[in-house]
């Protein structure tokens, strides 16, 4: 059993870090500010093959195995964890493009998303169906060559600047994803103001008699639902590397502060009650990190991979709150101000204990994995 990353992804790893430290790490807390990352930073992530990670090259991707991607995510969100969602988005919107759009679909959307030039969203959750993705109420009802949306999706990534959005919605024949041209008529967007990742622009999507064409459904009617669980599994250990790499810089930055800072004479990091939650944190940090590995390397190799993604999707948000937290008081009253990124990242990280399904959503799926259908919790 090899835990190491091969050579190329090694070189991958220490590029994408060079990368994010020097264009994204020094930006981070004004974009915080201003609520938003320039598109040329979106087109610099594509240029370095961070944007479409994982899709066909034949559409402008990369191919990446799921670890490689996995790689990704972490390095991008240890420098910028908003910034991470403009490598998440693109790997799942377009996944679930590639899992059933026709060549024609593929080549008419994949390849402005992997060059950066448009912004991808996925609106599945609604003011009454978050978790609850089977009892969705936005209606598609056909018309001719067209389907017609109406109703309302909440907390969408990206959602105030994506340029496109694969939406889900209730048809004739059940749940079925159409690909949504966010600047259609009959589409309002409304921003949230939010404690954390406000570079990501979430925003509640208001459809009012907006059109579709027919030719923009994603394979056929009621197949939907199937469609965004495949490509849930995967993205959970994807979020929870995000959160990780955040983790991993807080303790990384508590580490060098309590090695500079003394008090009654010696270094801070010699009393066991500053290193001794260090080692913990560290540790919970790289056990965690290996579980969302596995799940990715699960997914390489085609072997199941739901219990270990939505074992990784509970824990790594909590455990790095929890890590970052701690950081944030070991920087003393500095911790407090927006002077060190502790705050940010734990505005930014809590996030995600809620988002892509809270924790108590992956423990039922946990559950059901672990002792069967017929005992899942409710």
């Amino acid at each position: 059993m090899d835990f190491r990353f091969n050579a190329e992804q090694t070189a991958f790893r220490d590029a994408v870090r060079e990368f994010a430290r020097a264009e994204l790490r020094p930006h981070s807390a004004s974009w915080d500010r201003e609520g938003a990352i320039p598109r040329d930073v979106v087109r610099k992530m594509a240029e370095m093959g961070l944007v479409g990670i994982r899709l066909d090259p034949a559409t402008g991707g990369q191919g990446a195995d799921c670890v490689t991607t996995g790689i990704a995510h972490e390095e991008v969100a240890a420098a910028d964890f908003s910034a991470a969602y403009f490598v998440l988005m693109p790997t799942l919107v377009g996944e679930v493009i590639q899992l059933a759009a026709s060549p024609e679909q593929r080549e008419r959307w994949l390849p402005a998303i992997c060059a950066g030039e448009s912004v991808p969203a996925l609106a599945l959750t609604e003011p009454d169906a978050g978790s609850d993705a089977r009892n969705l109420q936005m209606r598609a009802e056909r018309h001719g060559d067209a389907y017609v949306l109406t109703g309302e999706k909440t907390s969408i990534s990206l959602g105030e600047t994506a340029d496109v959005c694969v939406v889900f919605a209730r048809a004739e024949a059940g749940i079925t994803a159409l690909v949504v041209d966010l600047h259609s008529p009959g589409i309002e967007r409304r921003g949230f103001r939010d404690l954390g990742t406000k570079a990501i622009g979430r925003a509640s999507l208001h459809f009012d008699g907006c059109e579709v064409p027919v030719d923009d459904r994603l394979g056929e009617e009621g197949q939907g639902f199937r469609l965004v669980m495949q490509a849930f599994d995967y993205s959970r250990a994807l979020i929870a590397l995000m959160c990780l790499g955040s983790a991993r810089e807080a303790i990384a930055d508590a580490v060098e502060h309590t090695r500079q800072r003394t008090a009654f004479g010696k270094p801070l990091i010699v009393n066991q009650g500053v290193s001794f939650p260090l080692v913990e944190h560290s540790t919970f940090i790289e056990a965690a990190r290996l579980l969302s590995y596995k799940a990715l390397w699960l997914n390489d190799q085609g072997l199941p991979h739901t219990a270990e993604a939505n074992m990784v999707k509970w824990w790594a948000p909590r455990l790095s709150v929890e890590a970052i937290h701690q950081s944030l008081l070991f920087h003393g009253h500095m911790g407090y101000s927006d002077e060190v990124p502790q705050q940010q990242r734990l505005r930014d990280v809590i996030g995600l204990e809620i988002g892509d399904g809270t924790a108590e959503i992956a423990k039922a799926v946990v559950a059901r994995e672990l002792f069967g259908r017929d005992y899942r919790p409710y």
